[in-house]
């Protein structure tokens, strides 16, 4: 991929070792928009063009599907934009990575899918994972209050999948973050993960909308 590392910006390896990622697992675009029409014509009105970590994202075989570009600054809006240079290929980073034959973890970004083993995350609100036959675990962010995230949960449960449902006691609101406070990630999500009725039940518990 014709880009500079992120290890070679200063910016960059600032915000990701902040976040406990390693800055050699990712790239950097200056323009990110422009660094995408040079792979494929996407973006019409580049005026408002950022920089951006370039997270890329790559099939089962390793061919490169696409990109998601995570804003370095915070007041740019949105935060994430994806790029897909394929477009058969669903959003989903981490293909590359995992067993199938294990219990995979899908979690709602990349950065998160790094502090669990065995994991993908969606890059897009409309991956759908229902073609794949894998051994699937959802785990989305502790948002009791989002009815967004609580109504998703529900639905997943509904499909009979496994879902995480963090106990009170954890109030960091992503992966990330609860690395970054000092939880044991990949204890936390095998010890809270429900399916079922039990998982309604939990749900019904946590949610606060």
């Amino acid at each position: 991929m014709d880009l500079p590392r992120a290890t070679e910006n200063a910016d960059s390896v600032r915000y990701l070792t902040k976040r406990g990622l390693d800055p050699k697992d990712y790239f950097y675009a200056e323009k990110f928009q422009r660094f995408c029409n040079t792979y494929k014509p996407t973006y019409d009105n580049i005026t408002r063009d950022h920089a951006r970590i370039v997270i890329p994202m790559y099939s089962e075989s390793k061919k490169l599907i696409g990109f998601q570009g995570r804003a370095l600054d915070n007041y740019v809006q949105p935060k994430y934009l994806t790029m897909m240079l394929d477009e058969e290929h669903p959003k989903i980073y981490g293909l590359d990575k995992i067993d199938k034959k294990e219990t995979v973890y899908v979690t709602e970004g990349p950065f998160d899918s790094t502090f669990l083993g065995n994991s993908i995350a969606m890059c897009g609100s409309d991956v759908d994972l229902g073609t794949m036959d894998y051994k699937f675990v959802f785990v989305y962010d502790n948002e009791p209050r989002s009815r967004e995230i609580v109504s998703k949960i529900a639905k997943t449960i509904a499909k009979s999948y496994p879902v995480v449902i963090f106990p009170s006691s954890v109030h960091e609101k992503d992966l990330n973050d609860m690395h970054l406070a000092g939880q044991d990630v990949q204890n936390l999500i095998e010890s809270n993960t429900y399916k079922g009725l039990e998982a309604t039940l939990k749900l019904q518990t946590w949610k606060r909308v």
